[in-house]
């Protein structure tokens, strides 16, 4: 081991033909139910509509505030064209996995829908055709606003009552204290 013609800073040399190539990723169609979709971003996709539709609900209930009837209208569209892309991009999310995508129904069931989220895709290509691109740094920030609302809110609905109760104390406690 004592070779004085070995270099121990060396970078090591060795044959990494035994590796495959990547596999080219498939293209993404947005309101195509073909393909498949990772899980950050079948997430992402979700809650980009689900923000969509808040806005778009906002600016119907603000233009038609005098027509209740038109309001109702383009409130009901509005929930189809959600539910329609959200069944799509559950279709593709169930084809990741090597699902068929009737198995995106178990999504209106409180809680299963999670599991779109948990349950990993396929690795290579599968019978619903190459694997899905990699994620942008768009897809990451989006997938991340659904759980970071979703803590925020909770802990704020435990917050507030709770300051509430001791902003009341504490006045009552400094008023007692006054007399």
């Amino acid at each position: 081991m004592n070779d004085h013609t070995l270099n121990h800073y060396a970078p090591p040399r060795a044959r990494v033909a035994d590796l495959t190539p990547d596999e080219p990723a498939a293209e993404l169609r947005l309101f195509s139910h073909q393909g498949r979709i990772g899980r950050l971003r079948y997430l992402a996709y979700v809650t980009g509509a689900s923000m969509v539709y808040g806005i778009a609900i906002s600016v119907v209930t603000a233009l038609t505030i005098t027509s209740p009837v038109l309001t109702m209208v383009a409130t009901l569209a509005l929930l189809v064209a959600l539910v329609w892309f959200t069944m799509v991009s559950g279709i593709k999310r169930c084809h990741d996995a090597d699902l068929s995508g009737w198995w995106s129904l178990l999504g209106f069931i409180p809680l299963v829908g999670l599991a779109f989220i948990v349950v990993p895709g396929t690795q290579g290509a599968n019978r619903f055709g190459a694997p899905p691109p990699s994620n942008t740094w768009g897809v990451r920030l989006l997938a991340v606003v659904l759980p970071v609302v979703c803590v925020i809110g909770i802990l704020a609905a435990i917050a507030i009552p709770q300051y509430a109760i001791y902003t009341a104390k504490a006045r009552a406690a400094q008023q007692a204290g006054q007399r």
